[in-house]
């Protein structure tokens, strides 16, 4: 995730995960979201509590059997590097040594991101790293195309994509990628 609007998902455990990470990027609402924008964990230890907070995503996640969710920005100073997530089928806090096993979780997220960019500027070559943010870099280049074809930010091209993902009923990174493959061109509004 990035201040300037492009977000992404790096990495998920499984297909039914990276749905509820996509979701919340497609949306613009969640808890992956407020713990990037507030940079403060967002410990959510029941979901159905948090309906109003977050009307469109909190249901869906409710609806697929999450009951609990935590969110823990990766960070390191002003530097806001992503979110960690994590997800659980029951209601209920975490217990303070799993609470601590999420923040030595993040930690090591961060230090993992850290090491893994050194290493590339070091060596000039990828070491496992780039690979993960592929469907992130073809949503990079998705936003950069449709910040050209309708003379908008970074931003606004983010939110138009997320606006057709989300009245398609289709996962972000499918989106990115039809942009991409030139199959799907946005038009600038008529005034």
């Amino acid at each position: 995730m990035a201040p300037e609007g492009v977000r992404g998902v790096t990495a998920a455990t499984d297909a039914a995960t990276e749905r509820l990470e996509d979701l919340q990027l497609t949306m613009g609402e969640g808890p992956c979201i407020e713990a990037f924008e507030r940079r403060i964990p967002v410990l959510i230890p029941d979901v159905a509590d948090a309906m109003h907070r977050w009307p469109v995503y909190a249901p869906a996640v409710h609806a697929s059997g999450v009951r609990a969710v935590f969110a823990f920005p990766l960070q390191v100073g002003a530097s806001r590097l992503g979110v960690l997530d994590v997800f659980r089928d029951q209601a209920g806090p975490l217990s303070r040594e799993n609470l601590a096993l999420c923040l030595t979780f993040a930690e090591v997220a961060v230090n993992t991101l850290l090491d893994g960019q050194e290493r590339v500027q070091q060596s000039g070559t990828d070491d496992g790293l780039g690979e993960n943010l592929g469907p992130r870099t073809v949503l990079f280049q998705a936003q950069g195309m449709v910040m050209i074809q309708l003379d908008v930010s970074l931003a606004d091209a983010l939110a138009r994509i997320r606006a057709h993902a989300y009245a398609h009923n289709r996962p972000l990174s499918e989106v990115a990628a039809d942009i991409v493959a030139r199959r799907l061109h946005f038009e600038r509004d008529q005034p």
